[in-house]
């Protein structure tokens, strides 16, 4: 008889958690600290939160014996990263509310709420519920949030690839009331949830859900704004004159890694066939439950379906699909993808309306000194009549605006500063993604999005230096080689080891679909600086026409190119 795996921590925490309940209701209500029961920081997750501390400030409150700083971040679900002014309004209001007074947008197109305190997360979830909004399955061993191409320049097309994704959200979202029950009452707005009286059930988790997080994006060709290839299952938009016809779906991406343990690894998933739009979202439930059922469990290093899929074999892999959808996927179809980047400023849309991608750097809604960015977009929210569209990429469009309305967003952008800032910006500053890492996240060893615009200021400096303001090569910066701003595919990827020091790795594809390598260790800024000076003169004099800089890097040697997850590290 076989041994019985010995089965993680958080597996047992979510046995018994009567359904991802645990002690959280008694938790929040102790007042004597800010913190949760312990094996309740692991199902809060699946509400969307994560307690953090705050890790400027544990030296001193150490030496005052006091507990750190708790806090929380919420994470609120949007599928497609599609909102509306008045969700808008909403999240800002509740920024200055209960959080630290700024948004931040993330790199899976949602809303992150920074430092909010522990007495305040119901009515915090309770804020953005009111504009139909939730954060169930933000975080957790679960499908998240559904990412989807925001693509300005074919909102036709967009629309329908948008409601796909939000399918998908839907038919994906646990079945469980926990959420409604901890933090709303009851109440609900979520076609997804329990009927009253319903049984707690999970028919698509089980009883103890995935054994890690589980991505899905969805993108459009050409644009590859949500790096669909890291994901564990990516959606490539096939269509014929503006009508959509299915995807090609590709499986087992994922960007995380561990400092140490070579067998672990970013990889990109597998292009593996084609399924139309009718397809689509039973095709997505057999894989995650495929992932539910094969998944390591007792090891969460090992637990995504990138390491699935490597353990098992993908021809294994994709017979079990086939089993359980009873039908074969179509073979794949042609697509290109040139970029993974966002197209910046004012754009044609459908009916006459304009569409326009504001840069905002590492995703932080706040005001400063001379660009008053938070102040602009709730002014605007007031009268715009369209959507909010958080990208990929840390950025926003405002889409959908009125030929009324276009030249006041002008106005209101230039009279708070942010026109003027924008326009100032280069390519690479526009390409940039970094995660939140230091204060608040535990994982970080190094600093990012606070760090990032002071060493893009210096970098800054070489590209100029180059005649290279306008060439948008892609850098991404994160405090720990989680991945959470995916620098893996950063044809410039700058991962933190330690404060003040980073590993630099080069050669990603500009258009998201290789992984870059490993070039040099332990660098601090001024060794950054270094490496990257003769790098980009380089470039500059010896690139070939349209080269991108990833490629450039790879055909001249510097670094080889990673064909697969696993020679990532040879």
């Amino acid at each position: 008889m076989a041994d019985t795996p010995k089965l993680s921590e958080v597996e047992h925490v979510k046995d018994a958690s009567n359904y991802l309940r645990g002690t959280l209701r008694e938790s929040v209500q102790n007042r004597i600290t800010g913190a949760l029961n312990p094996d309740d920081t692991h199902l809060i997750k699946f509400h969307g939160s994560y307690q953090q501390t705050d890790r400027d400030l544990e030296s001193e409150r150490k030496r005052q014996k006091l507990e750190p700083l708790y806090s929380f971040m919420i994470r609120v679900r949007v599928p497609g990263g599609v909102a509306s002014p008045a969700q808008w309004q909403r999240m800002d209001e509740l920024s200055n509310t209960y959080a630290n007074g700024t948004l931040k947008l993330t790199t899976r197109q949602t809303f992150q709420l920074h430092g909010v305190l522990k007495r305040n997360l119901p009515r915090a979830i309770q804020g953005f519920n009111d504009v139909l909004m939730d954060s169930i399955a933000g975080c957790g061993d679960v499908n998240r949030n559904v990412m989807c191409s925001v693509n300005p320049h074919e909102s036709q097309l967009h629309q329908q690839v948008q409601d796909v994704a939000t399918q998908i959200s839907a038919h994906l979202t646990p079945r469980t009331s926990a959420y409604w029950e901890l933090w709303l009452n009851g109440e609900q707005h979520s076609a997804s949830a329990p009927n009253e009286g319903e049984e707690d059930h999970e028919p698509i988790y089980g009883k103890t859900y995935l054994p890690r997080k589980f991505k899905i994006a969805l993108a459009v060709p050409p644009q590859n704004d949500t790096d669909v290839f890291a994901n564990d299952i990516g959606l490539i938009a096939i269509e014929k004159k503006g009508k959509l016809l299915g995807f090609n779906i590709a499986i087992g991406g994922g960007m995380g890694m561990t400092f140490g343990m070579p067998e672990t690894y970013p990889r990109l998933a597998d292009l593996v066939g084609y399924v139309s739009v009718d397809q689509v979202v039973d095709v997505c439930e057999k894989v995650v439950t495929i992932q539910r059922d094969w998944g390591n469990r007792e090891n969460r290093k090992f637990s995504r379906l990138k390491y699935t899929l490597d353990r098992v074999g993908l021809d294994t892999f994709l017979a079990e699909l086939h089993q359980r959808l009873g039908y074969a996927l179509a073979p794949a179809k042609h697509y290109q993808f040139t970029t993974s980047g966002d197209a910046f400023g004012w754009s044609g849309g459908q009916k006459g309306k304009a569409n326009l991608t504001l840069f905002v750097e590492g995703g932080r809604v706040y005001d400063k000194p001379g660009c008053e960015l938070k102040t602009a977009l709730r002014h605007i929210s007031e009268f715009h009549t369209g959507e909010f569209r958080l990208t990929g990429n840390q950025n926003l469009t405002l889409a959908d605006i009125e030929p009324a309305h276009r030249a006041l967003i002008q106005d209101v952008l230039e009279a708070h500063g942010v026109w003027a800032q924008t326009q100032q910006q280069t390519a690479l500053r526009f390409h940039s993604l970094a995660c939140v890492a230091l204060n608040t996240c535990s994982l970080a060893f190094a600093e990012a999005e606070r760090y990032l615009p002071h060493l893009l200021d210096r970098i800054d400096t070489l590209i100029q230096a180059n005649g290279l303001a306008d060439e948008g090569i892609l850098i991404r910066m994160t405090g720990c080689p989680n991945g959470c701003a995916r620098p893996y595919l950063g044809e410039i990827g700058l991962v933190g080891r330690a404060i003040g020091r980073y590993n630099l790795y080069l050669g990603a594809d500009h258009a998201g679909e290789r992984l870059n390598k490993l070039y040099k260790e332990m660098l601090d800024e001024e060794g950054i600086l270094q490496e990257l000076a003769p790098l980009l003169q380089a470039y500059a004099q010896e690139r070939q026409p349209s080269e991108r800089f990833g490629d450039f890097v790879v055909r001249q040697g510097y670094v080889h190119a990673t064909t697969h997850g696993q020679n990532f590290h040879a």
